[in-house]
């Protein structure tokens, strides 16, 4: 576990990540939990009082990484950009688990779960977490069924939102 204080930043300009509020995790502090690694991986502890789980840190090149501080974060600790708090990590290898009703539907399309299964672990449970957090049956439904027509078209999550960004 590694435990240390750090301001809330946000990019200004970032391609898909602009306006992103995150914390910055050192090549140093990622080499603390685990040693050379380059891509993604998840985290859980707590950023001052507030615990996370099933977060994945993002790569930003050179070791250094980004823990994304969103909406939820921000309201729950009651910091915003460019305050302070203390973070404490350790890496979570809690076994996640894909949506139901998505590998119900990807059993009806041999395409779509051939591209699905292609998918990197990460990006797996990127779109599940996306279809089970939906607050309603119908738009449950709809996350579905764009996610599986994203598939078909060979697209991950962020050219699945880009190509219906007029839809959302």
């Amino acid at each position: 576990m590694i435990k240390f204080s750090t301001r809330v930043l946000k990019f200004a300009e970032q391609g898909e990540k602009t306006g992103w509020s995150y914390i910055q995790i050192t090549k140093s502090q990622a080499n603390s939990l685990i040693s050379g690694q380059k891509r993604s991986f998840r985290v859980k502890g707590f950023i001052d009082s507030h615990p996370i789980k099933k977060t994945a840190l993002l790569p930003m090149g050179d070791g250094h990484f980004i823990l994304p501080f969103n909406a939820a974060i921000r309201k729950a600790t009651g910091k915003n950009v460019g305050d302070t708090v203390t973070v404490k990590l350790e890496v979570d290898e809690t076994p996640l688990k894909i949506s139901a009703d998505l590998l119900k539907c990807l059993k009806d399309d041999p395409k779509a779960n051939a591209f699905f299964k292609s998918l990197p672990k990460s990006h797996q449970h990127y779109f599940s977490k996306w279809i089970e957090g939906a607050k309603t049956a119908h738009t449950k439904t709809k996350r579905i069924t764009m996610a599986l027509m994203a598939f078909e078209s060979g697209q991950g999550f962020s050219e699945m939102m880009k190509a219906n960004k007029k839809y959302l």
